[in-house]
């Protein structure tokens, strides 16, 4: 299943768009909080501050779009409140955890350089998804004259890339090579959470 071909269904439906809106911003949120977990309290550098600053900023701005879907607001993060609660709330988690076994073993990484190397191979990896995700999301908005909109979140989004490719190269020569294996890590959790999200929509 394709996101665009479920995007229609999610924002023709004020509490589904509500939920998939909660969604995204808890993804958002849990991403910044992420961010925060990795930094070293003495080397954090401006762009990661900036960066969680950023990603905090776009969780609270979904959730204020929410607004807009009508009276029915989503209160909290709980299940209730969410699209496929179990992939969303899971799926950055376990994309650190594949990222950071495979720097252990690839790289023989540990401690706040393996937490560092983590947070850059598995922010590419969100930021290349976001990247995708945001714009096509907003022609969907677009196409169906909705009020939410999330144009400046993609202006954020392709900055948030471009930082991210200029901190891995700094970190190493095959940082290339490093991060298409965090992409295909997360293109499989990716695919799952928009199948599970799917199975939520069409009940077999």
């Amino acid at each position: 299943m394709e996101l665009n071909t479920l995007l229609p269904s999610i924002i023709a439906d004020n509490a589904l768009h509500a939920k998939w809106l909660n969604t995204l911003s808890l993804m958002e949120n849990t991403g910044a909080r992420k961010i925060s977990a990795s930094e070293d309290p003495l080397t954090v550098t401006y762009i990661i501050l900036k960066h969680a600053a950023e990603e905090h900023r776009h969780a609270f701005y979904l959730k204020k779009q929410i607004e807009k879907t009508g009276p029915a607001a989503c209160a909290t993060y709980a299940p209730e409140f969410l699209l496929a609660p179990g992939y969303s709330k899971y799926y950055l988690n376990q994309l650190d955890i594949q990222v950071s076994r495979y720097l252990k073993q690839a790289l023989k990484l540990s401690g706040k350089d393996l937490r560092f190397a983590a947070y850059l191979l598995v922010t590419y990896a969100i930021e290349v998804r976001a990247d995708e995700l945001y714009p096509v999301y907003q022609q969907a908005l677009d196409d169906a004259g909705s009020k939410v909109n999330v144009k400046s979140i993609i202006l954020e989004e392709e900055g948030h890339l471009e930082e991210m490719i200029s901190q891995l190269k700094q970190f190493s020569p095959q940082w290339a090579q490093h991060a298409q294996i965090a992409v295909d890590y997360e293109t499989r959790l990716f695919n799952d959470w928009v199948n599970a999200l799917a199975g939520e929509m069409i009940p077999a």
